[in-house]
């Protein structure tokens, strides 16, 4: 018998392509939508930032006041998905410009912890049931810190529904000093070791991994990581207490947005059966990066944040070594101006060899995973990752420190993986994957192994929707409104 068909409340602060700053914005889109497409009835709820509200066309829900605060819930339906969004519209909180946690000096908003505390109060309110809205979930799915507070109020009353919290990136704990948790005017005996106090400061995802009925992580390895001293940023014991709770569901890809067959940014098509068109891209690319269009040529394709924790720092060590063979590399991304820097300073040097470009563009990312050979995604942590995802099914064959999702999703049938942190072994992935290069028929072979992988988002939804269930059967209190 088919399980009973669930009323989700999906809680984030960042959703594609309404406002993204990273990958749990792409999660919003293509898990609920997947979910939708299951059968579910979801609603995603995040805060009703200037951009949203500039860019698309709203209705009201509802109006009320939640303390100090005039709050009015306006709707939208997800471009290209249906899914319906909530928006919480408070002005004085969200409507400003800049990002969705930080000015556009890259400075953290002040208010964050009222900004993010008070969303998680109108989250749980809705949950609740205390707003006149004809629709009351049966589960909470909270993620980050940002919704962190959620199950933390739900505890508060008997009668909440389910809760999951999902871990998309530990390093951020959300903290906040204990001035602020006064001013916040959260219960007193939040502020304990055991609950929310950590290292003197406050902790917004201790209130997830606290209360939440059950807690997820964006992939099996991952999951297992964070009960570990060196990735679990101080909060290994409590997930080793709960660790019955914490279940590692790898990310998925949205196939319809990344799709070397119907890729609108591309230029020339391509698939598993007719890689031909791979190589005109591999030439627009070396044009756009201003590189010799050889096809001989190793090419490979690097995107994402120029940072320490992506790895950079090793790649730089080896990066000389690396261009005395037939090797190209292209670039795109923006990070620590010292990387970049270093990284501008290797262009001088290999003019011919090594390019990149300073800042993100869609287009141009699709095309580096269209036109690469290899894709390099040398993480020291990475929680899923997600383009290692677009490279196999671009035919753009990871190369990948053997961590997290990265350690799931690329095997040695469809990639090449390396101990993370290890510039040696960094250099040795890529001399083999050089090397194999060089041997077309074998090639060809790992490429169309990874292109025929199937990471759609679908699977992972049919997971979480068991885990939803699994939720609501953990409960300390099952909510009558509902039967498993």
């Amino acid at each position: 018998m088919p399980k009973q068909s669930l009323k989700i409340l999906f809680a984030c602060s960042e959703a594609y392509p309404l406002i993204k700053t990273g990958g749990l914005a792409d999660v919003a889109f293509g898990l609920t939508r997947a979910l939708h497409e299951l059968g579910q009835d979801i609603k995603i709820i995040l805060p009703a930032y200037k951009q949203i509200l500039e860019d698309n066309d709203t209705k009201l829900v509802s109006e009320f006041s939640l303390g100090e605060h005039d709050v009015r819930l306006i709707e939208l339906k997800m471009p290209h998905s249906g899914v319906t969004v909530w928006l919480v519209d408070i002005p004085e909180l969200y409507y400003r410009n800049g990002g969705p946690y930080a000015a556009s000096d890259g400075v953290d908003w002040p208010d964050n912890a009222e900004r993010f505390s008070t969303f998680s109060k109108v989250v749980s309110e809705i949950a609740l049931g205390n707003i006149d809205l004809n629709w009351q979930p049966n589960v909470i799915h909270c993620n980050d810190w940002q919704t962190g507070l959620v199950p933390a109020y739900l505890s508060l009353d008997e009668n909440s529904p389910a809760s999951i919290f999902t871990i998309h990136n530990l390093a951020y704990l959300g903290l906040f000093s204990h001035q602020k948790f006064k001013h916040l005017q959260l219960p007193e005996d939040w502020w304990a070791w055991n609950m929310m106090e950590f290292h003197n400061h406050f902790s917004f995802i201790k209130g997830g991994l606290v209360f939440a009925d059950q807690i997820s992580t964006v992939s099996p390895t991952y999951a297992e990581e964070i009960k570990t001293t060196e990735f679990g940023y101080g909060m290994e014991g409590l997930l080793n207490y709960r660790s019955h709770l914490l279940t590692g569901i790898l990310n998925g890809v949205d196939y319809e947005q990344w799709n070397p067959a119907v890729d609108p940014l591309i230029p020339k098509h391509f698939d598993s059966d007719n890689l031909s068109g791979k190589q005109n891209n591999k030439r627009e690319l070396q044009q756009l990066f201003e590189l010799p269009q050889d096809d001989s040529a190793f090419l490979i394709g690097i995107v994402g944040r120029m940072v320490e924790q992506k790895g950079y720092d090793l790649l730089l060590q080896i990066l000389d070594k690396v261009l005395e063979r037939n090797i190209q590399i292209t670039m795109l991304g923006t990070g620590d101006l010292s990387i970049e820097s270093a990284l501008f300073n290797c262009m001088d040097k290999h003019p011919n060899k090594f390019s990149v470009n300073i800042g993100y563009d869609e287009a141009t990312a699709h095309l580096i995973e269209a036109g690469s050979d290899a894709f390099l995604m040398p993480s020291k942590f990475e929680p899923c990752g997600l383009n290692q995802f677009y490279s196999l099914k671009y035919g753009s064959v990871p190369i990948v420190s053997n961590i997290g999702g990265l350690s799931d999703s690329v095997t040695d049938k469809t990639g090449f993986k390396f101990e993370s942190g290890n510039a040696t072994d960094l250099l040795s992935a890529i001399e083999s994957a050089f090397q194999l290069f060089n041997q077309p028929e074998k090639w060809q072979n790992l490429m169309q192994n990874g292109m025929n992988q199937d990471y759609s988002w679908k699977k992972s939804a049919k997971t979480y929707i068991s885990l939803y269930h699994k939720s609501i059967k953990s409960q300390y209190h099952i909510p009558s409104n509902f039967s498993v």
